[in-house]
């Protein structure tokens, strides 16, 4: 048995590989052929309007200028010279340092032009190759091109204005007016709008600490009702789930790869938090890496891997800036082209600048700092974690937190994160002798945040804004990504103030 090199968090480092298309890839799991899923088979999963969608007149000429000798009279692209910038220079922490060390990372006049000029709608083109081989190596895919220029396993990459903006464009170029969609719930707050405007029906499959139910996925696929539309996507957010912080389990991916497989719909993997996973097990493959290794059948007596159903979005805002508003996405070729239309005509690009500053950030880094990095990352919001945990241990977990306090019992039940940087608690307003079973509408978080937490100086998000069907829940979500440990305490204690107050309020009626 041999074992697997794999990066300080876990990423497994996939060995350079060769890119005959002909041959079956190497993979984790032995040799298995991969089958890249056929660019008709994505019109019945198009929208009308993802259809309709035809290149821009400009930018879709724009690969022809690059050939050799041609003079292009093409664009309105204003002349370089006029542009007052003439370099950049930066300076950036050093990963394998911890002194603080720093290092000045200085873009000349003749480097920076691309960065000042339009560009490729998918992205600059250096900043996706970077991005193309690091998906590789983080998820074991395969990117080689064959004859036709096509990604061997049909995938590529798309730059967007921060992933939400790919998942809206995503949205429209996949879904029509009365569509079902199947989404985790409680589902990260963002999409939700982006759904209903869509005008689809928006199915909520049940999660808990491991991440989604696929046992309820499996249930709600099998009795479904006949006559109705069958689902063609799932949302899914499976690394420090926003709002839950939960992560699902190896065994859950798998299960909800092989439902994919069987109704025959597309994951949208939205994983901002992939890179900010901190748990003690082993890190659980992603969707985009697992549709390669899991066989779904046999062919001439061998295994094969069907791939093409993964639509994955990752985020640079968590680990690099926020204000760079970059984000990629990662899937099927026939998908993003419609993506990129949509881009096109919509704001035409993600600015060339921020592309060129991540870009030459993270080459000067390499890929192995670049996951020292992101590791210092995580370790750095599992310290974030431990500390809000801790606060919510003594001053919501039950106990005595300070000398003249009573024992007022258990204030709120959670499940410990393992990624992210959100805690998400039952606030236990009724008193312990009550059957809260049947108080749930008194235990509407919205009531309570919004007025009773508030008038005491903290404030959390109420549960009910993450149910896509807006259903009352004595959920809360607390985000403890810049709260400094005297906060947590202070907020901590404001929480148990509110607690208590609204339980002394209720015993008395």
């Amino acid at each position: 048995m041999t074992t697997q090199i794999t990066h300080s968090d876990g990423i497994p480092l996939i060995p350079e590989h060769s890119h005959d298309s002909g041959s079956p890839r190497t993979t984790l799991n032995g040799n298995i052929k991969i089958k890249a899923l056929p660019a008709n088979f994505y019109n019945k999963f198009l929208s009308e309007k993802g259809k309709q969608q035809k290149p821009s007149p400009i930018r879709g000429l724009y690969p022809l200028e690059k050939k050799p000798g041609v003079i292009s009279l093409l664009a309105g692209k204003p002349e370089p010279s006029t542009f007052p910038f003439t370099s950049l220079s930066f300076t950036v922490k050093d990963p394998l340092q911890t002194d603080g060390s720093e290092s000045t990372i200085t873009i000349p006049q003749d480097q920076l032009s691309p960065g000042l000029q339009y560009s490729d709608t998918a992205g600059i083109p250096d900043l996706l190759k970077w991005i193309t081989t690091l998906q590789e190596i983080a998820h074991g895919r395969k990117h080689g091109m064959n004859a036709s220029g096509a990604g061997e396993e049909g995938w590529r990459v798309s730059m967007g204005s921060g992933s939400q903006d790919l998942i809206s464009k995503s949205a429209t170029a996949l879904i029509d007016p009365g569509d079902c969609i199947l989404v985790e719930s409680p589902v990260y707050a963002g999409v939700i709008p982006i759904f209903k405007h869509m005008d689809c029906k928006q199915i909520e499959v049940p999660t808990d600490s491991q991440g989604i139910r696929s046992s309820s996925l499996k249930e709600i696929l099998e009795n479904w009702p006949e006559g109705e539309k069958k689902p063609k996507l799932l949302y899914t957010v499976p690394y420090g789930c926003n709002p839950t912080g939960m992560t699902a389990s190896l065994e859950r991916r798998k299960e909800v790869l092989k439902l994919a497989r069987q109704y025959d719909f597309i994951i949208l993997e939205d994983d901002p938090y992939y890179y900010l996973y901190y748990g003690k097990a082993t890190r659980p493959s992603s969707y985009f890496a697992l549709e390669a290794t899991e066989p779904c059948g046999e062919e001439s007596g061998e295994p094969y891997a069907e791939v093409g159903r993964v639509l994955r979005f990752d985020s640079l805002s968590k680990i690099l800036s926020a204000g760079l508003r970059i984000g990629f996405a990662t899937g099927p070729e026939t998908i993003l082209r419609v993506v990129d239309m949509l881009t096109a005509n919509a704001n035409l690009q993600v600015s060339s600048l921020t592309q060129l500053i991540a870009f030459r950030l993270l080459d000067s880094w390499g890929y192995d700092k670049f996951f020292v990095h992101t590791k210092n990352v995580s370790a750095f919001y599992e310290k974030k974690r431990d500390v809000f945990e801790n606060g919510l241990k003594k001053w919501l977990g039950g106990g005595i937190p300070e000398e003249g306090e009573r024992d007022e019992g258990r204030l709120a039940e959670w499940v410990s994160p393992e990624a992210g940087m959100f805690f998400w608690f039952k606030l236990l307003v009724d008193p312990p002798s009550t059957d809260s079973s049947q108080n749930e509408d008194e235990q509407d978080s919205r009531t309570l945040i919004e007025t009773h937490a508030y008038a005491n100086g903290v404030l959390a998000l109420p549960g009910t804004v993450f149910l896509p069907n807006g259903s009352k829940t004595p959920y809360v979500r607390a985000s403890f990504s810049l709260l400094t440990e005297e906060q947590v305490v202070e907020a901590m204690k404001r929480l148990r103030k509110t607690v208590l107050e609204v339980r002394s309020e209720r015993a008395n009626r």
